[in-house]
C-alpha cells in the first residue's frame, strides 16, 4: 500500500489506545508503520529496474520482522534519554516501545499483501512473492475510514471526553470488515470468471481490485502462449467480459536471450505475468519485457525495460 495508508494504519492503532501505554508511543507506531519502505534508498543508487527487483524484499520478510522492531525501539530508547532533564514527559517504557515498535512493523508487510503487487514475507529464505489482489495499492476507502477514526478519537482526546479511543477503534474494525469482504469478493470473482470464461482453464488469474469502486474488477488470465483480459463486474448482473487477447512472445530465442541480460533477469525476478515484444528500430535485437499487470495494451509504461540483445548471441528465429 501507500505510504499515507500505512502511516494512518500507524495513527489509528495509537489512537485505539496504544499512544498510551508509553511516552513516544505515537510517534514510534507512525514511524514502524512505513519502516520496512527503507528499501526505497535504492532509488538513490540503483534505477527502476534495481528497485523491482530489490524492493518488498529484505526490509519486508520474516528477518527483518524481527530485526527491524528491535532496532527501532532501541532508537527510541535513546532519544527519550536526550530529552532534558527536569521535563514534564512522560516516562518511556522499554517494553513498550518495543511492543509498539513490533505492532507498527508487523502492520506493513500485512498491508502490502493485499495489492497485486505483492510482497516476498520469506525473504531472504525464499524469494516467493505473495499477492492478496484485496486492494488497490491506493485505496481512498480505507484512507477516509482511518482518518475518520483519527480525528474523533483526537476530538475525544482533547475534550476529555470518555473512552476517546472507540472512534479509532471502530474504525479499525471497519477497515478489517472492507479487507475481508474485498477478500472474499476477489476469490468468488476468480470462480466465477473461470466459471465464465471461454476455451482452456487458466494457469494463473489475477482479479484485481480498482480505485474507488467496489464492485468491479480487472481480469488477466495466463493461457500459456497468451493472456487473456477482461473486465469483471459483481453484483446483481455479476458478468465477466473478456476484452483481449496479447501474445506472451516467451517462445523464441529473442525472449530467451533478453531474460538472459542483467536487466531482463532483475525485471523477471518480480514480474508476475511476463510479456516479450521485439521493439522496432533495433535491428532485431531490443527487446520490451513488460508485465500485464500494469503496462499499457502496447506494453509500455513504468512496469516495462527494453534491454538489447548483445551482439554475439546468436539469434536462430529472429
Amino acid at each position: 500500500m501507500d505510504n499515507l495508508a500505512h502511516t494512518l494504519t500507524g495513527l489509528a492503532i495509537a489512537e485505539a489506545g496504544l499512544r498510551r501505554k508509553t511516552a513516544l508511543g505515537a510517534t514510534t507506531l507512525a514511524i514502524a508503520a512505513n519502516l520496512p519502505d527503507v528499501d526505497a534508498f535504492i532509488y538513490f543508487v540503483g534505477d527502476g529496474i534495481d528497485a523491482l527487483a530489490f524492493r518488498r524484499g529484505w526490509t519486508h520478510g520474516i528477518l527483518a520482522m524481527l530485526v527491524l522492531p528491535v532496532l527501532l525501539a532501541a532508537i527510541m530508547h535513546l532519544a527519550s534519554r536526550l530529552r532534558r532533564p527536569g521535563t514534564d514527559a512522560p516516562p518511556v517504557s522499554w517494553r513498550w516501545l518495543l511492543i509498539l515498535a513490533a505492532v507498527g512493523v508487523w502492520s506493513h508487510p500485512l498491508l502490502d499483501v493485499l495489492n497485486t503487487y505483492g510482497v516476498r514475507l520469506l525473504m531472504p529464505f525464499s524469494n516467493r512473492w505473495f499477492y492478496g489482489d484485496t486492494l488497490f495499492i491506493i485505496d481512498l476507502w480505507l484512507w477516509l475510514a482511518l482518518f475518520v477514526g483519527i480525528l474523533l478519537s483526537r476530538r475525544r482526546s482533547l475534550r476529555l471526553t470518555p473512552h476517546p479511543a472507540r472512534p479509532a477503534q471502530a474504525a479499525i474494525a471497519m477497515v478489517g470488515v472492507y479487507v475481508v469482504c474485498m477478500a472474499i469478493s476477489s476469490r468468488v470473482g476468480r470462480a466465477i470468471v473461470e466459471r465464465q470464461a471461454d476455451g482452456p482453464r487458466a494457469d494463473g488469474v489475477m482479479v484485481s481490485p480498482i480505485p474507488v469502486t467496489p464492485f468491479r474488477r480487472t481480469v488477466v488470465r495466463d493461457l500459456g502462449d497468451r493472456y487473456e483480459t477482461g473486465e469483471l463486474a459483481l453484483g446483481r448482473a455479476t458478468r465477466y467480459r473478456r476484452t483481449g487477447d496479447t501474445p506472451t512472445g516467451d517462445d523464441s530465442d529473442l525472449a530467451a536471450a533478453a531474460a538472459r541480460t542483467p536487466d531482463g533477469a532483475a525485471f523477471l525476478s518480480w514480474s508476475r505475468f511476463p510479456r516479450f515484444a521485439v521493439e522496432p528500430g533495433g535491428d532485431g535485437r531490443l527487446v520490451r519485457i513488460s508485465d500485464m499487470r500494469y503496462a499499457d495494451v502496447r506494453g509500455r509504461g513504468w512496469a516495462s525495460v527494453v534491454v538489447r540483445i548483445p551482439s554475439d548471441v546468436g539469434l536462430a528465429d529472429r
